[in-house]
């Protein structure tokens, strides 16, 4: 069964939002794995960039006497991952097409797709993000105090105590209700960006239809992304070499799963 989305004035095509099963997921999975298999070193190359660029920050946050965010910072990864796998979305496409997968086509698939409404998108993610960062720094403070940071035993008082481990309870319950806030309106709206020419709310909106009409398989495909982006910050981000190429494309070919084809 499938549920058109309907967009109101200006470029807003309706968008069929087709149904989603667990059975689709292993799908899109695989062929996620196949492509990433089919363009390695392209996409370990992306992720190479983004991971250099988590430590950079990570040893900003680290010099600046900031350590309370680098968890909220590496946690609050997955709130913008939709907007980093455009490079994966492109490299799925050219394989689509059977062209050979290079940096200039890549790149030329990402700069013809680059409009403001995918700027757009990328601003309400990151300033979910940011938002994300504040409340982290307010619970922290809120539940550790002021001084926190000055005490020799900084992890030790986090990890052990009755507060620290309330704080990690409420802090990480807060992050995951925004980050299934924010994956309900990207989960689609990104590709669809990249592949549409269609405004940003609409994007949204039919990432939520999708959401709503398929609840028991996002959820699931949700918890999967929260597991594999927690063992890659377990690896020390390294395994975002492997993990991120293949939610990109795993995410591409779920896009073309949940929505029609525009214009059916």
């Amino acid at each position: 069964m499938a549920e058109t989305a309907e967009g109101g004035g200006g470029r807003r095509p309706a968008s069929l939002v087709q149904t989603v099963t667990l059975t689709d997921l292993l799908d899109v999975l695989a062929a996620g794995l196949r492509d990433f298999r089919r363009a390695p070193f392209h996409g370990i190359a992306i992720g190479g960039i983004y991971v250099a660029g988590g430590w950079l920050l990570i040893l900003l946050l680290i010099k600046f006497e900031l350590p309370y965010l680098v968890y909220p910072l590496a946690a609050g990864f997955a709130l913008v991952a939709p907007f980093i796998a455009t490079g994966f979305y492109a490299i799925s496409v050219c394989l689509e097409r059977g062209d050979r997968v290079s940096w200039a086509a890549i790149y030329g698939l990402i700069r013809d797709a680059a409009k403001w409404d995918l700027g757009w998108m990328a601003l309400v993610t990151g300033f979910a993000f940011f938002i994300w960062l504040d409340i982290a720094a307010v619970l922290f403070f809120g539940f550790l105090g002021l001084n926190a940071l000055s005490s020799d035993d900084f992890l030790l008082n986090i990890l052990t105590t009755p507060t620290g481990i309330l704080f990690l309870v409420i802090g990480n319950t807060v992050g995951a209700v925004i980050a299934l806030g924010v994956f309900s309106f990207s989960v689609t709206s990104f590709p669809m960006l990249f592949e549409r020419d269609c405004d940003f709310v609409t994007a949204m909106v039919t990432s939520v239809r999708v959401v709503t009409s398929n609840p028991g398989a996002m959820i699931v495909w949700c918890a999967f992304i929260a597991i594999l982006i927690g063992l890659s910050l377990l690896s020390g981000l390294i395994a975002l070499l492997v993990t991120l190429p293949l939610l990109g494309h795993a995410s591409w070919h779920l896009y073309r799963r949940a929505l029609a084809p525009a214009g059916a």
